[in-house]
């Protein structure tokens, strides 16, 4: 699909979502894509806060914890690597490397993750510049921009 962000598309499994990339790719007609495809929609026209569409993560057990972690954090609101590593217990720079390695950026907001005194990184297409543009489409932008 064409986004605000580049042309993004989307892969699935049997059971679920499994990526999110920024390229151009073809459309396979399944229900799974479909829905996925019409949540980003209504995400970028400002009608949509939750994602519901089934995923299927291909990833560590470590991995999946901190995507339900990100995954928690409201639409519109920010926490930073270090309140990710406190409440499960781990370093931040694990954080940071679980972030960087989201199959699914925007269903999975990866971009709601802050370092303590920087907006920190961002893995998908157009880095930090695009983490930005995804905050202040949720008004998260705040004191940070």
């Amino acid at each position: 699909m064409a986004s605000p962000l580049g042309d993004l598309t989307v892969l699935a499994g049997t059971s679920g979502i499994t990526a999110l990339e920024w390229r151009k790719g073809r459309m396979d007609d399944t229900p799974a894509l479909q829905r996925a495809l019409e949540q980003l929609e209504a995400y970028f026209a400002g009608d949509l806060t939750d994602f519901t569409v089934p995923i299927r993560l291909r990833c560590s057990e470590f991995q999946q914890t901190v995507c339900a972690a990100m995954t928690a954090i409201p639409f519109g609101e920010t926490r930073t690597y270090g309140d990710l590593a406190a409440q499960l217990g781990v370093p931040a720079q694990a954080i940071g490397q679980a972030c960087g390695g989201n199959p699914l950026p925007i269903i999975i907001p990866c971009h709601r993750v802050l370092g303590a005194n920087s907006l920190g990184g961002y893995s998908g297409d157009g880095g930090v510049e695009t983490k930005v543009a995804l905050l202040r489409h949720e008004r998260a932008a705040g004191l940070l921009i």
